[in-house]
């Protein structure tokens, strides 16, 4: 967490809400967050640039700036925004790392609980080569079937580990493995090479509808995720795996288990239905 939907859900909001806006004033308050420049060059770089765009990438934050640097977040796991217009309280900003200010009089805050998300000033060269890492958009025209299946057949890593792998896949985390596995009926920890090809046509398939109808709710919720405007996202309205071990199956009643066997991360899955 969070993950694809929450991620472009923050920077859509960034967009409308900061992009075009002039930085007058940089202030650091935790610099364990900074990457690739520090503290005084992260304030001498941006202040007096415009904010020219907001986007994502995989599960990047990326603010393009006039400058031609971009500023590129990792939220990780408890990293998020804040658009202050005056209005937030001690609480809001109990967690403040790095704090923008704006020349309309607002401030973005950069928010982070325990610290694991990054804040990295980028050059044009230095993002090229940190973003040629990645994987494939799952949402954009060039995640086929046929690219899905050739991912799969050249790995033997269990298909939950294989989709989350951003050097292979970009923005499915945990939460959305789980609801795309569960919805396809595979069994999580199936070696992702002895997936059929009429397997992967529904994985591809159930990847792409869960993670626009998590988009459409604005990200699922649990603890620490909100977006930039402080709300929370409701597709943990509409999970179907994903904490609810013990719970009955929506498909068939069986009781959903749950395991931490697979990578470490908590799967939760129905013997019954998948295999």
């Amino acid at each position: 967490m969070p993950e694809l939907p929450e991620v472009e859900t923050i920077a859509r909001d960034l967009e409308r809400e900061v992009s075009g806006s002039i930085i007058t004033a940089v202030e650091v308050t935790k610099r364990d967050v900074l990457r690739v420049v520090g503290a005084a060059a992260l304030k001498r770089r941006t202040t007096g640039v415009t904010i020219t765009k907001c986007w994502r990438r995989a599960k990047l934050v990326v603010m393009d700036l006039s400058s031609g640097d971009r500023l590129v977040m990792s939220l990780r796991f408890t990293g998020g925004f804040y658009v202050d217009s005056g209005q937030a309280s001690a609480t809001d900003l109990h967690y403040s790392c790095v704090r923008w200010r704006l020349k309309d009089k607002r401030t973005l805050h950069y928010i982070e609980v325990r610290r694991l998300g990054t804040v990295s000033l980028m050059n044009p060269r230095q993002f090229a080569t940190y973003v040629g890492r990645l994987g494939v958009e799952p949402l954009e025209p060039e995640f086929t079937p046929d690219v899905l299946f050739s991912l799969l057949r050249g790995s033997r890593q269990a298909v939950k580990k294989r989709i989350m792998d951003q050097t292979a896949v970009v923005g499915v985390g945990n939460i959305y493995a789980n609801e795309a596995l569960w919805r396809s009926r595979l069994d999580p920890s199936r070696a992702s090479n002895k997936i059929t090809r009429e397997e992967c046509n529904l994985l591809h398939r159930d990847i792409v509808i869960v993670l626009r109808q998590a988009l459409d709710s604005r990200g699922t919720s649990f603890r620490d995720y909100r977006d930039a405007l402080g709300e929370r996202g409701n597709f943990g309205l509409k999970l179907d795996a994903y904490g609810r071990e013990g719970e009955p199956c929506h498909r068939c009643g069986a009781k959903l288990i749950g395991t931490h066997e697979i990578d470490g991360r908590a799967t939760v899955l129905c013997a019954r239905c998948q295999s």
